[in-house]
């Protein structure tokens, strides 16, 4: 080996042994204290979107590959890759890849998924999957949501293993858990619980469905609604009257063993409060082909459209025959509670078992006992 091949070995061997000893040393070094403006004017200037840190600090915005602790950002922080830690911006956090730990933004955060919390004014957007939980004052979005969803307006994931808390509306495919919002759920398959103010909407419910108003769902056995449209459900038309002659026509619609009840009328017995509406639950027992026990719990209303309320909440118990398929009669004791203003309400019964008038006001309140008989077509 001639002397200018030895030095160059020398060299290499000197240069590979100080690289060596570089990289252990920064294996061994703790991650870096980052503080700055916006990017690049801070400590780690240009390089800032490849450097780790354990510790930042913007006070504008802050750039880095990945937070391993705290970062703080008086706008917003951006993660090129993941973050394991807290972070928090006065407007918001962008994390391209997992985000393990806590978001807080004055307005968003937006992730690629991750284990751990969220919370924002505005909303979360997650392209992945989450674990843990998301608070939005707006909207919350996620891929797989295994936790929880709170937003002051919708919350939308492709799958829930939880629960998801919105203001308006939930949206979500498959549902293990519950969905419960001020206007409406909407869910493929849900094994759990659906609450709406207003209209639950699902395929396939293992649970309760419980709206303000409408139930829809193919499959639905429990749907607790003053309208349900549930596919392999039952629904009937039928005519009624009671011991007051107030006649109904009534929609009842449900599964297999609640329902709903509404219904419009006319009273033959008053002269000026002689418009009804009905409305209420129902639950069928002891069912077979020829018989079974309707049990009815129903507000209605008799109107004049002018001066003067009636209100009448009534429990029924109502044994039903099928005299042809498609065909049923029933008939039942019922125990009434009466709350009026008017003559008419209050001579509308002349039984009692018990009768009190309102301390703090005009309202004539009373209990009876009465009956209710009626046919229905079940379709």
């Amino acid at each position: 080996m001639n002397i200018k091949s030895f030095i160059t070995t020398s060299v290499l061997l000197a240069a590979g042994l100080t690289t060596s000893i570089s990289a252990n040393a920064q294996n061994q070094m703790p991650g870096k204290m980052h503080i700055g403006i916006v990017y690049p004017l801070s400590t780690n200037g240009t390089h800032a979107p490849l450097d780790t840190n354990n510790l930042s600090f913007n006070l504008i915005g802050g750039v880095s590959a990945a937070e391993r602790g705290f970062a703080f950002a008086g706008l917003s922080n951006v993660v090129l890759h993941d973050s394991k830690g807290f972070l928090f911006a006065g407007f918001s956090n962008h994390v391209i890849k997992n985000a393990d730990g806590g978001l807080f933004a004055g307005f968003a955060n937006t992730y690629g998924g991750g284990d751990g919390f969220a919370f924002a004014g505005f909303s979360n957007i997650s392209s992945g999957n989450v674990k843990g939980a998301q608070f939005a004052g707006f909207a919350n979005v996620a891929k797989d949501m295994n936790g929880a969803q709170f937003a002051g307006f919708t919350n939308i994931a492709k799958n829930v293993t939880a629960s998801q808390f919105a203001g308006f509306a939930n949206i979500a495919k498959d549902v293990k858990g519950s969905q419960l919002a001020g206007f409406i759920n909407t869910a493929k398959d849900v094994k759990g619980s659906q609450i709406a103010g207003f209209i639950n909407v699902a395929k396939k419910v293992k649970g309760a469905q419980i709206a303000g108003f409408m139930n829809i769902a193919e499959s639905s056995d429990f749907p607790i609604g003053i309208v349900n449209i549930i596919k392999n459900g039952e629904k009937s038309i039928g005519i009624s009257t009671n011991e007051n002659l107030t006649t109904m026509l009534t929609f009842r619609s449900g599964g297999r063993v609640l329902y709903g009840i509404l219904g419009v009328g006319y009273n033959f017995k008053n002269d000026k409060e002689v418009y009804a509406i009905e409305a209420g639950f129902g639950a069928h027992f002891f069912q077979s082909k020829s018989f079974r026990l309707n049990t009815e719990l129903t507000a209605t209303t008799l109107e004049s459209f002018k001066d003067g309320e009636y209100f009448n909440t009534s429990l029924r118990v109502l044994p039903a025959l099928k005299i042809a398929k498609f065909l049923e009669i029933y008939a039942g004791p019922s125990l009434n509670y009466v709350n009026t203003n008017t003559a008419e309400g209050k001579a509308l019964n002349k039984h009692y078992i018990s009768k009190w008038q309102n301390k703090w006001g005009n309202d004539f309140q009373g209990l009876y006992v009465g009956y209710t008989g009626g046919i229905q077509v079940i379709f």
